[in-house]
């Protein structure tokens, strides 16, 4: 829901909004880490959804709700709308369906997850690419510059423990900055430029 609604919003309202919540977010890990009875509440409440390091109290470790608005902000603060929303939207759809499909089909190898989740994520995200190209009515470049920025991606998120970046960041930030490259290649050779979309 967080790109579909950022894009009804002005661009100020929604990074507001997000800064919001994950100041809230933060605040709750906080909280579940040094203050035990919010710590038996939330697990109440959220605790079949935590991990097991996200619920260990040795260290202090951030859920993966906070992560994940954590990126959406810097993501929205630091790219334009047609990128960001790619972007953040190539995090959630493609992320999700590579662990589903690579955790129960992958077999081989690749990098630090499977070929197979490998896969997916790339083609997960190339579809989310058609989706925006249509949203935005971008021209075909715009499409060429998601599928290399996809594959670029793909590998940035098969390489998420060599890299010691949590992927939240990583994936949104290493498509967004592919996307610029693409566009900024495009205007060399004179393609019309998609980051004002």
């Amino acid at each position: 829901m967080i790109p579909i609604v950022y894009l009804q919003l002005e661009r100020w309202t929604g990074i507001t909004i997000l800064s919001v919540m994950t100041a809230v977010s933060l605040l709750i890990d906080v909280l579940m880490h040094y203050h035990a009875p919010t710590r038996r509440v939330m697990h109440a409440l959220v605790g079949r959804m935590l991990r097991q390091h996200e619920v260990m109290t040795e260290a202090f470790r951030l859920t993966g709700a906070s992560w994940v608005l954590i990126a959406a902000t810097l993501t929205f603060l630091a790219f334009p709308p047609v990128l960001s929303t790619t972007a953040f939207t190539v995090l959630i759809v493609s992320d999700t369906v590579a662990a589903l499909i690579g955790r129960r089909y992958g077999r081989r190898a690749f990098l630090d997850k499977t070929l197979v989740g490998t896969t997916c994520f790339f083609l997960a995200a190339v579809g989310v690419t058609v989706v925006y190209q249509h949203v935005f009515d971008c021209g075909f470049y715009f499409l060429v510059s998601g599928v290399v920025a996809s594959a670029l991606c793909a590998i940035v998120e098969a390489s998420s423990i060599r890299l010691r970046v949590d992927d939240n960041i990583s994936i949104p930030f290493s498509f967004a900055l592919a996307m610029l490259g693409m566009n900024w290649i495009g205007h060399v050779y004179h393609i019309p430029s998609f980051l004002h979309l």
